[in-house]
């Protein structure tokens, strides 16, 4: 049945199905090209009549995935100017509620993804008594550079300019414009810990989820800006805002593909800072006015205290980028022994706390553990150490359900929890014979936080804060239980590094 919603630049026009209204592909934020491109985002213009909103949007110009992941990870559909735009999910539509409202910001290594991707379907979650949103925000050198001309972090105030269209429209859906919780995975997470240290972002959201990012991903301005001139060269264009604003998407798009080959080929990974080993290119600048200080810096600072917090990580998150792609039965001890020392361990050391407590793994295993602790887990660790010293609570989970894809190699790796999340069955890495239960508790720990808080169901166990003892929720295929500073051992061994 067709629905119809009244907005502030006009009516759209959705799709209800058994009890859930869809309205898809609803501008934001004008598009963001001809004279408008590589500036912040601009309202949309309004329209007459009713826009047909029962089909997708278009997609971020971007790359798309290696092969090797193929059937793992869905590339985004539908690239096109008109980018700037978001999807609602809603059992209330036009009628009295006060409905927490989720907003899902995507990952991607901020150069991939959409918020239409199938996974990211909002009806289950809307199906539990919230309103769900997810958004398209801009990628790449399009959203991330820190332009010759001072510009930076455009796919933060993309982000920041969809949060506001919420915080004006919601009401009209049946969600509640001041109870609105951003989740996030991957570079959605990072986002999110940018957002919470940035000035534009302030009582926009009143909650945070953060999924397997957190706040040490950014750049400094001098990197920054060595990013952008060096894309320009590879790109074959002069280092000037203009000069990039008139090149093809798609240009750019092949020269931050070459800008990542030459990172990962960097003698000195500590030359290119967070981005060293190629996974990511770009990320959030700290250019001192959109974003003024490293988000971890400014959350240990006081920012965004007033924001509740729920993150984690999945227990493999590493064995995504590894096991695809052949690379983890080619690690050595001494490999892994050279990526701890430049993370500034004591390699001998180190190596033997993690072989210690996996006596049977290979030299690919240690390597993927230590870099999902170096990568994931011990930032959300400092997050929710940061924010206990100014006296805001913060509830960690770790996701220990090992995907069954890839002979089941792959672990409970990078993503394989945002199935569950959503409660969508169909997603690549959770497989046809998934336990449902464990996406009902999830959802419900989802849906709660957002209503209240709180990750307070009506099934045990009781979930605490991390602090004061350490104390994380693991989710497994079978159950939930809280355990005490799992992994304590190698916590420590970052300790004062990074």
């Amino acid at each position: 049945m067709d629905i119809t919603v009244s907005t502030v630049h006009g009516r759209v026009r959705g799709l209800e199905r058994d009890g859930v209204a869809t309205f898809l592909g609803i501008p934001y934020a004008a598009p963001p090209y001809g004279l408008r491109r590589m500036r912040p985002p601009l309202p949309p213009e309004s329209w007459s009549g009713e826009r047909d909103c029962r089909r997708h949007g278009n997609s971020m110009f971007q790359p798309g995935y290696l092969p090797a992941l193929a059937g793992l990870l869905v590339a985004a559909e539908g690239p096109g100017e008109d980018c700037l735009n978001l999807n609602i999910w809603t059992p209330a539509p036009g009628r009295a509620g006060r409905l927490p409202v989720l907003v899902w910001i995507h990952g991607g290594a901020f150069r991939n993804g959409s918020g239409s991707l199938p996974t990211y379907d909002g009806r289950r979650l809307a199906a539990d008594g919230v309103v769900c949103v997810s958004i398209n925000y801009r990628l790449g050198a399009e959203g991330f550079l820190l332009l010759p001309d001072g510009t930076a972090n455009l796919g933060l105030l993309d982000q920041i300019a969809a949060l506001r269209w919420v915080h004006e429209n919601i009401a009209g859906f049946g969600g509640d414009p001041d109870n609105v919780t951003v989740f996030g995975q991957s570079a959605g997470a990072i986002s999110i810990a940018a957002l919470m240290a940035m000035p534009q972002g302030k009582g926009l959201f009143r909650r945070a989820i953060l999924q397997s990012g957190a706040g040490h991903h950014a750049h400094s301005a001098h990197l920054g800006r060595k990013i952008t001139e060096r894309l320009a060269a590879l790109a074959g264009v002069e280092h000037t805002t203009e000069a990039l604003a008139t090149t093809p998407p798609e240009r750019l798009i092949a020269a931050n593909a070459a800008l990542a080959q030459e990172i990962s080929r960097a003698a000195d990974p500590g030359e290119w800072g967070e981005s060293a080993g190629g996974g990511t290119t770009v990320l959030p600048v700290v250019d001192g006015t959109t974003l003024p200080a490293r988000p971890i810096d400014a959350i240990a600072a006081g920012a965004g205290h007033e924001i509740d917090v729920l993150t984690g990580t999945n227990a493999e998150e590493f064995r995504l980028f590894l096991v695809p792609l052949g690379i983890a039965d080619h690690i050595t001890d001494d490999l892994v022994r050279g990526f701890l020392s430049a993370f500034g361990l004591d390699a001998v050391n180190a190596l033997a706390v993690y072989r210690a407590a996996r006596p049977d793994a290979s030299p690919g295993d240690l390597f993927s553990t230590a870099m999902t602790d170096m990568a994931y887990r011990i930032p959300a660790i400092r997050l929710a150490e940061a924010r206990a010293a100014h006296g805001a609570p913060t509830f960690v989970y770790e996701f220990a359900w090992p995907s069954p894809a890839r002979d089941g190699r792959l672990g409970a790796c990078h993503m394989a929890e945002i199935g569950f999340v959503f409660g969508n069955p169909s997603d690549p890495l959770r497989g046809p014979d998934a336990p449902d239960d464990l996406s009902d508790r999830m959802r419900a720990v989802w849906t709660s936080f957002a209503r209240h808080g709180r990750p307070d169901t009506d099934r045990p166990p009781a979930w605490p804060s991390y602090l004061p003892h350490r104390s994380v929720l693991r989710f497994t295929g079978t159950d939930s239980a809280v355990v005490r500073d799992p992994s304590g051992r190698e916590r420590r061994l970052w300790e004062g590094a990074r």
